[in-house]
């Protein structure tokens, strides 16, 4: 039996969304063939390795349940867990696994702590958990690549009122401002009119140092789950109907004005496109373990790349598993063929 250390929670603004998927990943694990040791973060950056019930995880209780004090012994052949109460207890484990979503832990920066401790890593590595968080740096490898992605500009905090008006005007109303580097939406503004301008910048920048401006795309969303590091595996094509605005962070988890179908409503030959181009984006970007990668589908049946999400939602609801389940591949046997990537049992 594997022993594989599960991270959930983080200092992020999606901490209760990694809550749900931690919860949803440590009730599948089979077992007979893998025994997590659940380390929790706090929204505070504190680590504690919890032994209560796992039913406590998803509303946030867990943070009152049983737990001790850890940290990583950074020792390449140690592999172990230091438990920082009296006992100074030292557990072994195999793998870790983190269940985090946005900044603080799907970024690569976790994932680069456990690359230097030698510890395998279940899922995306330091540098495509960090490409993939970056939209600015990722288009720009996806082009390279051979896909296609929307016209954006770059700004950092020193850009003039005057340079942001200059190519908002260029890339035509509406359009998007985004923090380079966040998840879930957060801090993206669709903007009509110059007068909102400064406030979706000010609003960008409260998430990041960079800020990418882009145009709004004619179409709808559509993404491809990928799973596998040599050879891969793609889910069936699913496709975000909108009623109003755009997929922001509500909608992506309430669905109160928009849908999720899957299979897209498009042709067959255009979801074998979109699913070679996720598989184009994936390589491109150093992704392994499993990743979901978005795109536009506009109505001339170009598909331009949006986003990859190196560790996507992952509760019995969310895309990437529905994606999966519906091309022949259930919750349970899914996790456990994302964990044989890097745990041979």
């Amino acid at each position: 039996m594997k022993r594989i250390l599960v991270f959930f929670g983080g200092c992020s603004p999606e901490y209760s969304v990694s809550l749900q998927s931690a919860y949803a990943v440590l009730t599948r694990m089979d077992p007979a063939r893998f025994f997590p040791l659940p380390v929790g973060i706090t929204r505070q950056g504190e680590w504690r390795y919890y032994t209560g019930s796992l039913d406590a995880i998803p509303s946030g209780r867990w943070e009152e349940g049983p737990s001790r004090p850890c940290t990583l012994c950074l020792g390449r052949s140690a592999r172990k867990l230091l438990l920082l109460d009296q006992d100074r207890e030292a557990l072994s484990f195999d793998a870790a696994f983190p269940i985090l979503h946005g900044q603080n832990g799907e970024d690569g920066t976790l994932q680069g702590l456990l690359e230097l401790a030698g510890i395998p890593v279940v899922g995306c590595g330091c540098l495509a958990s960090a490409l993939c968080m970056d939209k600015d740096r990722a288009h720009k490898l996806a082009v390279l690549a051979g896909v296609k992605v929307p016209r954006s500009v770059l700004f950092r905090r020193d850009a003039s009122e005057a340079e942001l008006l200059g190519a908002a005007a260029a890339l035509g109303y509406p359009l998007f401002v985004k923090p380079v580097r966040a998840g879930s939406s957060f801090g993206i503004t669709r903007v009509t009119a110059p007068e909102h301008l400064k406030a979706a910048v000010s609003s960008a920048f409260g998430y990041d140092r960079e800020v990418l401006m882009e145009e709004a795309v004619q179409g709808f969303e559509v993404g491809c789950a990928v799973l596998g590091s040599e050879e891969l595996t793609v889910g069936t094509v699913d496709e975000i109907e909108l009623s109003q605005g755009f997929f922001d962070f509500e909608e992506k988890y309430t669905l109160k004005t928009s849908a999720i179908h899957c299979p897209a409503r498009i042709p067959p030959e255009k979801a074998r496109e979109i699913q070679a181009a996720a598989k184009t984006v994936y390589r491109a970007l150093d992704c392994k373990g499993f990743a979901r990668v978005d795109f536009f589908l506009t109505p001339e049946g170009e598909i331009l790349f949006n986003e990859a999400n190196t560790i996507p939602g992952f509760t019995a609801h969310s895309r990437y598993p529905n994606m999966m389940k519906a091309a022949g591949l259930e919750f349970g046997p899914l996790v456990e063929r994302i964990l044989e990537t890097e745990v041979q049992v």
